[in-house]
Formats: C-alpha cells, sequence, structure tokens
C-alpha cells in the first residue's frame, strides 16, 4: 500500500526542506531563486527561528516517505518571541547576514532588514491576536486540502494551549495566498501603513468550520 501524506510534528531532521520550501515560496508565492541574490534569507527570517525557539508549534506536511513537502509555524505569543528572536536567534546568524544600510539598496538587504529587526512584529493593534503563524506548502502540494488540515492543526494547537487568537502577514499582492485565508475565516486587521503587507486575523475557536 502507497503511504498517505500526513500531517505530524517537525523533526530536526526536516530542516533542510524547511529552508526549502520557504525559499521556493517566499517570492508571493513563487521561488524566490530568481529575484534574491542569496535566497537563504528568507528561512533564516521566516522559518528556521520558529523551529529553534519553538518547535513544539512546527508541524509539517510529510509526503508519506518521510519528506516535508509543506509546513505552518509560528509563535503563541508574538512579543516574547521577538524578544527571544533577538536575544537567542539574531547572535545565531548575524556573522553571514549582517545588518544592511538604510534604506536598503537590494531586495536582498530588505530582507536582511526584517530579520534584524523583529520587534517589527509587535504592534498594538495585534495585541487581541497574540499569536501568529507562517503556512507554507510547494507547488505541487497545493489546491489539495492540505493547507486546510495544516490550519486545524496548529490551531487546535494554540486553542489548546489557551491562546484566543492568532494573526498573520502576508504580502498584498499575493491575491492567491488571500484567497485561501478568506476560506479559513481570517478577517483584516486595520493597521496604519501597512506597506505591502495586509495583516489578517481569527480566533483559534470555531474549527469545525475548517
Amino acid at each position: 500500500m502507497t503511504p498517505s501524506p500526513a500531517i505530524r510534528p517537525y523533526r530536526p531532521a526536516d530542516r533542510p526542506a524547511l529552508d526549502d520550501i520557504c525559499i521556493r515560496t517566499a517570492h508571493h508565492g513563487e521561488d524566490s531563486r530568481p529575484h534574491y541574490a542569496d535566497p537563504g534569507i528568507f528561512p533564516v527570517t521566516f522559518a528556521a527561528p520558529y523551529a529553534h525557539l519553538e518547535p513544539d508549534l512546527v508541524f509539517v506536511l510529510d509526503d508519506g516517505h518521510g519528506r516535508a513537502v509543506g509546513y505552518i509555524l509560528g509563535a503563541a505569543d508574538t512579543p516574547r518571541f521577538a524578544e527571544a528572536f533577538r536575544a537567542r536567534w539574531l547572535p545565531l546568524v548575524a556573522d553571514h547576514y549582517p545588518e544592511p544600510p538604510r534604506p536598503p539598496r537590494t531586495p536582498d538587504e530588505a530582507i536582511a532588514g526584517l530579520l534584524h529587526h523583529p520587534e517589527r512584529m509587535v504592534l498594538p493593534e495585534l495585541a487581541a491576536h497574540p499569536a501568529h503563524l507562517h503556512i507554507d506548502l510547494l507547488p505541487d502540494w497545493q489546491g489539495r486540502g492540505h493547507g486546510r488540515r495544516l490550519m486545524r492543526t496548529f490551531l487546535g494547537a494554540l486553542r489548546d494551549r489557551g491562546v484566543p487568537a492568532v494573526h498573520l502577514s502576508m504580502a498584498t499582492a499575493n491575491t492567491r495566498a488571500r484567497a485561501f485565508y478568506d476560506r479559513m475565516g481570517f478577517a483584516e486587521i486595520d493597521i496604519p501603513e501597512p506597506g505591502e503587507a495586509t495583516y489578517l486575523g481569527r480566533t483559534t475557536e470555531e474549527l469545525g468550520r475548517l
């Protein structure tokens, strides 16, 4: 019998797969490699710190043969995570990805600026949605219900911890992702001058509708 894809907790051996998935979905949901000199800046900023700091909130879609082909990850307490990011994660990677000048001169420097300023994640308008998440699947695994299953798993884990609500930020240009989040019950959060990002949030309740 052919093994079926399944959602499972993250394992340290999944780290290279997480990096690959992040890189191949980081440019408005598409492959970042044609657009960045060192696309490794993306997992260092948006995936690996969660595996390092909050591994219990990292879940992967296993293709049935042990390979992660999608993930959902995040933090239960965003302000606390931002503090841990600066204190415990940034020192591990800052030498390889130094803080860029302001304003940034290249796309790579723009992402490195985000890496070096984790406090950007803490906004007063998000206080009612203390957790946050990132979700990505390789293209061949999208549109098959796996994103919904990942989302349900993650929201259930937050609910079990007593976390009432979660938010995410996404590139406003990524209309396909916005359609997915709308189906998942997320609603827009009004953020003054959000730039090229849109902020969305939802409660961790009513998972039966997912």
